[in-house]
């Protein structure tokens, strides 16, 4: 590109917000211009606004940025979202009626039924419903950070033998609960088996995004039945699912790995900045995948799959993580805004 999009980040002194300006580094499209959080840190230069909690130094030109509110008012025509639920909902909003276009992670607007709840290898057609909005602008959003791993490795399997039934049990890491997150001796030497509203989000999100685009809105897949059990374990990053599958038709194990082996999408095509070279990793090995040896597959974009094998229940069962602030938040988020750039909804506003 000849110049970069500006990009405007709300919430940034978040772990999310933290998260985007992290992976944004010397990204070939998008340049941070500025930095939205709430009135307390406003005015503030943003090194002495937030408290750096990345593993990577935080650059200097965005170290002296100042904090702005959250209010339409950015140059910058290109919103990443990191916001609290609490706050997200009327200020997405806003800037989207302002003619910005708002790319999410937030969850309050992932069921309007006009925008799009992307995950770019899986239905990239959606983002059609944008055309259907009422917005001078935009919003895009991606789904919840479990359901994103669960559903890269699920897709292709869908796309070729048709699902009718998903049980599955998550151990998810503590950085999904934001910063600070879960007191340490409630998480030191237990597993705490319950996050507010999780599981409803992965029994709900699959049905709008392996749906099908209708007049301006999407028509849910219905037909497959979801039971999802989440719990917080103590991981800092890395979701890991156990997931049970059955099949209108059984596929033989070779034909499950072969269509995971083979899975590439959209993003793939266009050969996007952020995409994954393959969007799902299969391990033969018994002990495999893990947290700690395989989350950053792909610097953190990539699903890995292991361990399956017939089940006396289902059809089959298996194991899938994915790096939950990477893939399942911020860096999920950047590769739909390229998509949005790659498929000219950018166009006017670069």
């Amino acid at each position: 590109m000849e110049h970069k999009i500006k990009v405007g980040i709300l919430g940034a002194t978040g772990s999310v917000g933290q998260k985007f300006i992290e992976l944004l580094k010397d990204h070939p499209w998008f340049e941070i211009a500025e930095l939205g959080a709430s009135e307390r840190s406003a005015g503030k230069k943003y090194i002495d606004a937030t408290n750096w909690i990345m593993k990577n130094q935080l650059q200097p030109e965005v170290a002296n940025i100042v904090v702005k509110e959250c209010t339409p008012d950015y140059e910058s025509k290109l919103i990443f979202s990191g916001l609290d639920s609490s706050v997200a909902e009327q200020i997405e909003t806003d800037f989207a009626n302002a003619g910005y276009f708002v790319i999410s992670n937030s969850r309050n607007h992932r069921f309007d039924k006009d925008v799009p709840l992307m995950i770019p290898e899986v239905n990239a057609d959606h983002l059609k419903l944008i055309d259907s909005q009422p917005y001078k602008g935009g919003i895009v959003t991606n789904p919840n950070c479990s359901t994103i791993g669960m559903i890269l490795a699920l897709k292709p399997l869908h796309d070729a033998f048709k699902i009718k039934k998903i049980n599955v049990v998550t151990m998810q890491a503590l950085s999904g609960g934001g910063y600070p997150g879960v007191p340490s001796l409630d998480i030191i030497d237990n597993v705490i088996p319950y996050i507010g509203g999780e599981e409803e989000k992965m029994e709900t999100e699959p049905r709008k995004i392996l749906g099908k685009l209708g007049d301006g809105e999407i028509i849910f897949n219905n037909d497959i039945k979801i039971s999802a059990q989440c719990n917080r374990v103590a991981v800092i990053d890395g979701h890991l699912e156990t997931v049970q599958v059955e099949f209108e038709n059984k596929p033989t194990k070779e034909e499950i790995i072969e269509a995971w082996e083979n899975f590439k999408g959209v993003p793939q095509e266009l050969n996007l900045p952020f995409a994954p070279v393959k969007p799902v990793h299969y391990f033969s090995q018994n002990n495999l995948p893990q947290p700690k040896l395989q989350r950053d597959i792909e610097n953190g974009m990539a699903a890995s799959v292991g361990r399956l094998r017939e089940d006396p229940l289902f059809h089959y069962k298996f194991i899938v993580l994915s790096h939950n602030t990477v893939r399942g938040a911020a860096g999920g988020t950047i590769l739909n805004a390229e998509l949005l750039k790659a498929q000219g909804y950018l166009d006017k506003i670069a």
